[in-house]
């Protein structure tokens, strides 16, 4: 995969290799798109963020758009590529105003 099959504030089912080699399912939520990887929310997890490759995706499932005002939104600089230059995950909470979180 690579940067243009990705879509910002989306929610998608896909199947990626995840760091221990293995193909898995996973629900994401793309907060921003860099040029060689994603920033993403697990959905079905522990709410982390996520550094995931384009490479590493193996196949987009499902993909559904997000209306602007369900959104989830976080700080701007968190989501640098700078920030996430030797990380690969962060606890982080987002909100969502219309969603009243």
């Amino acid at each position: 995969m690579d940067k243009s099959a990705f879509k910002e504030h989306t929610r998608y089912t896909i199947t990626w290799r995840t760091a221990d080699g293995k193909a898995r399912p996973a629900d994401i939520y793309v907060y921003k798109l860099h040029d060689d990887f994603m920033i993403a929310r697990l959905t079905q997890k522990n709410g982390y963020l996520y550094k995931i490759a384009y490479a590493d995706v193996l196949k987009i499932v499902k993909e559904i758009a997000v209306p602007a005002q369900n959104q989830f939104h976080i700080p701007g600089p968190v989501l640098d590529a700078k920030t996430w230059k030797d990380r690969t995950e962060m606890a982080r909470y987002s909100s969502a105003p219309h969603m009243g979180k």
